[in-house]
Parts: C-alpha cells; sequence; structure tokens
C-alpha cells in the first residue's frame, strides 16, 4: 500500500525531490516525502516512461445563476486523449505501472466491497478472498469473544435489500488451517526458491538505502560546493550579499556532515555477511514452510500476503455438516477442499472424541484419581492442552453423563485384572502378560497402553491350567560341580 511505502521512506529518513518556488524561480529541493507526493508519482505515467495529455479535463455546470467548473480526472488511459508509450526512458516498465494502479484501487476502503483495501490487522486470513456459492457475494468478516479472538466469516446476502437474513456464516478457525495448509502443501516444491530469494534480498535491502544516501550525500556535497563558489565570486563590499551566501554555504555544509554520520553509522551498524549456518538455517527453513508458517515471529499480516498472492479467491458452500471450499489460484487453476463445520458444544478447546471414549471405559472398572493417572500415562491431554486431574476427570464425566465407577461394580461384571488374575491362578503378572500375548487367556484393552481387562469366566476354563507356561530348567552340565558354604 501507499502508507506501508510512506512509512518505509519515513523509517530510513529517504528524501525524493519537491519543485518548490521561491523568489529564485522554481528549483528542486530533497525532502522526505508525503503521502501525497508518494500517490502523485506513483500515478504519473511520466514514472513509466510514458509522455500523456488529458488525464484531467474540466467540467462546467450552473448552480444558482452562476458558472461552477470542477476539475476530474480520467482514471482509464484507453480515454486519455495523449498517450505515448516508451517516449522516454522510465524508472518501471508500462505492466508494473498498471499493476501498481491495480492495487492501489484495490488498497481503496470505504467502497462496501469487503474484496477491497488492504491488508489490515486481524487473525482472520481470508478476509476478502471468500466469495458466497450461494448468491455469489463478497463475505465479511467479524470479530467476537474476548478481546476480539474470535473470528467469523459471513455473508449479509439479501438482509440488507430485502431483510431475508444472512445467507452463511461459520467459524473462520478450522477454514483458514485447512486452506493455509494446502497453500503449503502447493508451494512446498518452491520453498528452496523462496529460500534462495531471501538470502539475495537479505543482502539487497541495505545496498538499496546506503545507494539512496550516497546519493543523497553526492547532491549535498555538489550543492555545498556550488554555494562556496558562489560565495567566493562575491565582492567583499556587498556585505549583505556575502552574508547571506555565507549563511546558505553553512546549511549545505550541515546538510552533508549529517548525511556522512548517517552514512557511517549505517555502515558501521551493517549486518554481518551471511555464514555458512546462517545459509543453511535459511535453506532449511525453506524445505519445511510449515515450521516458517507457525512460527511465531510470522504475523497474521503476512500470511495474508503469501494467500493473495497465490489466490485469487475462495468459493464457499456447505454440503451437509461440511464446508466445502473452491479454491481458485493464480494462473487458473482450481482445487476443491472440505472442511468440518463446528457443532453445537464443539469448538476448538473440544477433548477429542477418542478420550471421551477411554473415559467411558475407564469408568466402569477405575475411580477418577485412577482414570487421570492413567491418561496422563498415556500422553492423553484435555482440549486446552493440560494434564489430568482428579477434579479434570469429575467436570469431564459430569458434563458428558458418565457414571462414576462404584467399589464392587467390576466384580459384579465378572472382571479381573492382570494382578487377580495372577493371584487366581497363582502365578505371576509377567506369566498373564505372556499368556495374553500367545493367546491363551483372552483378554481386552480399551486402548493401547491401558490395563488389561480379563473375564473371570475364561479363568473357569479347567484347560487354562494347562495352558500355563511350565518354568524352564537349565539343562545338567557334569562338568559343572556345586560349592560348599560352611
Amino acid at each position: 500500500s501507499i502508507r506501508q511505502v510512506l512509512i518505509w521512506f519515513q523509517k530510513d529518513r529517504i528524501e525524493l525531490p519537491v519543485t518548490t518556488t521561491s523568489h529564485d524561480g522554481t528549483q528542486p529541493t530533497w525532502k522526505v516525502p508525503t503521502y501525497t507526493s508518494i500517490r502523485v508519482i506513483l500515478g504519473n505515467p511520466i514514472y513509466a516512461g510514458a509522455y500523456s495529455f488529458g488525464r484531467k479535463y474540466t467540467r462546467m455546470r450552473l448552480e444558482n445563476g452562476r458558472k461552477r467548473a470542477t476539475v476530474c480526472r480520467r482514471n482509464n488511459p484507453e480515454t486519455w486523449p495523449v498517450l505515448i508509450h516508451d517516449h522516454h526512458e522510465g524508472y518501471i516498465t508500462w505492466a508494473e505501472y498498471e499493476r501498481n494502479q491495480r492495487v492501489i484501487a484495490d488498497n481503496a476502503t470505504g467502497t462496501g466491497d469487503p474484496a477491497k483495501g488492504a491488508i489490515r490487522k486481524g487473525e482472520g486470513l481470508l478476509a476478502g478472498l471468500l466469495r458466497c456459492g450461494r448468491c455469489g457475494r463478497k463475505l465479511y468478516v467479524a470479530y467476537n469473544g474476548k478481546g476480539g479472538n474470535t473470528t467469523r466469516y459471513y455473508c449479509k446476502g439479501k438482509d440488507g435489500t430485502h431483510g431475508a437474513g444472512q445467507c452463511i456464516g461459520f467459524g473462520a478457525l478450522r477454514v483458514d488451517q485447512g486452506v493455509g495448509k494446502e497453500v503449503l502443501q502447493q508451494l512446498q516444491p518452491l520453498g528452496i526458491e523462496a529460500a534462495l530469494n531471501a538470502i539475495e534480498r537479505r543482502s539487497e535491502q541495505a545496498s538499496d538505502v546506503q545507494t539512496q544516501l550516497a546519493l543523497a550525500l553526492e547532491q549535498a556535497r555538489f550543492e555545498a560546493d556550488r554555494a562556496r563558489r558562489q560565495y567566493d565570486a562575491i565582492e567583499p563590499e556587498n556585505r549583505l550579499v556575502a552574508t547571506e551566501l555565507e549563511r546558505r554555504w553553512n546549511e549545505r555544509l550541515v546538510v552533508v556532515r549529517q548525511l556522512q554520520d548517517r552514512l557511517e553509522t549505517m555502515t558501521a551498524q551493517a549486518a554481518p555477511a551471511m555464514t555458512p549456518a546462517d545459509r543453511d538455517r535459511i535453506m532449511a527453513l525453506g524445505v519445511d514452510l510449515e515450521q516458517v508458517w507457525n512460527h511465531p515471529a510470522v504475523t497474521p499480516e503476512i500470511r495474508k500476503r503469501i494467500l493473495r498472492a497465490v489466490l485469487t479467491e475462495v468459493v464457499v458452500n456447505f454440503e451437509g455438516d461440511k464446508i466445502v471450499l473452491l479454491l481458485h489460484w493464480q494462473g487458473g487453476d482450481h482445487t476443491k477442499l472440505m472442511v468440518h463445520k463446528n457443532r453445537p458444544g464443539h469448538n476448538r478447546w473440544t477433548t477429542e472424541k477418542s478420550t471421551e471414549d477411554v473415559i467411558q471405559e475407564l469408568s466402569r472398572n477405575y475411580k477418577d484419581s485412577g482414570i487421570a493417572t492413567l491418561l496422563n500415562h498415556l500422553s492423553i491431554r484435555t482440549g486446552h492442552g493440560n494434564t489430568w486431574t482428579t477434579a479434570r476427570v469429575r467436570s469431564f464425566r459430569e458434563k458428558h453423563d458418565i457414571p462414576v465407577y462404584r467399589t464392587g461394580e467390576r466384580a459384579e461384571r465378572g472382571e479381573l485384572t492382570v494382578a487377580e488374575a495372577a493371584s487366581q491362578l497363582s502365578v505371576r503378572e509377567f506369566t498373564i502378560h505372556r499368556m495374553i500375548n500367545t493367546g491363551a487367556i483372552p483378554a481386552r484393552q480399551v486402548c493401547k497402553g491401558a490395563p488389561w481387562i480379563i473375564s473371570e469366566k475364561s479363568l473357569a476354563d479347567p484347560s487354562i491350567k494347562d495352558r500355563i507356561p511350565k518354568r524352564r530348567r537349565s539343562a545338567e552340565d557334569p562338568n559343572q560341580t556345586s560349592l560348599q558354604f560352611q
């Protein structure tokens, strides 16, 4: 955006020439640009090597019996009376000029189109890219919740004109994650090229600023030298003129000293040359784009720029309990993506269904404290990523209507643990585990790593004792003698 260009110029104190009129006539002076000056430069075709005439015209009208003139602008180059391409050497090509005008037009706000406007702050990565698959309108973005941390996309539909209510609406979290993951998969082969471009731009950015300062210093030295020559050429008796010329000369020398100090400071603070380790680290990031995408230093604005660079728009619609996304890529390709919709009571912090099944099964055999210990041993976390405690297990059971374990409930169902089965068969627990692994004793687990549950009826089988592995005895060696201790 023009504002970001302005911030870059102001941050590095880069000056641009501005035409000023004084008693000496019209002269170019170097100043830090304003928003208007940058807008004028970018909008002028002469910047792209083209000569134009008739970009503005005057429209006359009568108002209260008086003639009023209004200056209007022709934004379409095809309507300009005169346009000569390649009239002189330009700073950019005509194609780049036209692209800049489209970007400036798309960055305009207040047009009522949610697709318009520069990239703004906010967690919604697809703001301005989503189009409703039902009515064809662009979707809006809303930030709700505590501190605006909940993002939602919605289509107004005919609500504004017919009061028909919103067309579609859905949470942004899963959609942003799904589209981001798809984009990373498509960009993965280009990661190495992006890393090489980053290495090249790292050295170019500092050199661009130094080049601008060097040119500004050269200009300041020329002006100071000209002021000196003007001062030397004046006659001593013209004291008033000599005093004014001396003042101008001193001002030019101050500017020269300031630019020299800035250039020396920038040279001293220049980033050191990239080491092989730095290059290898950037190349590794190029291989793993997902690590770059999820890095804490990467802001939502950067992710939005990446998405807008590769996507033209995303058409969204509903099919049952799924959100159907049709991604339109730059270049004309299309990709279809399916994302599950949020259901009532399910959000980003919802515990997985598999965890609910595990707790449902464990509650039939263990108390809350034992369930918490087992879940932590299995590395199962809560929806917020926390470890389990007795209070959290109890709260989870009450929310999902899971009954608490009663003492003796497992015995009523005729179920035994490994320790109880080993005691009943008068063997070690290790033997029970061996028999379970070989299938000699039928048993079941809630999940991998959970305790085994053995049916008491299976141990009542008379043949179960015959399946118990015999204790192995070492073969007797005639050369081996026993030690006699007294």
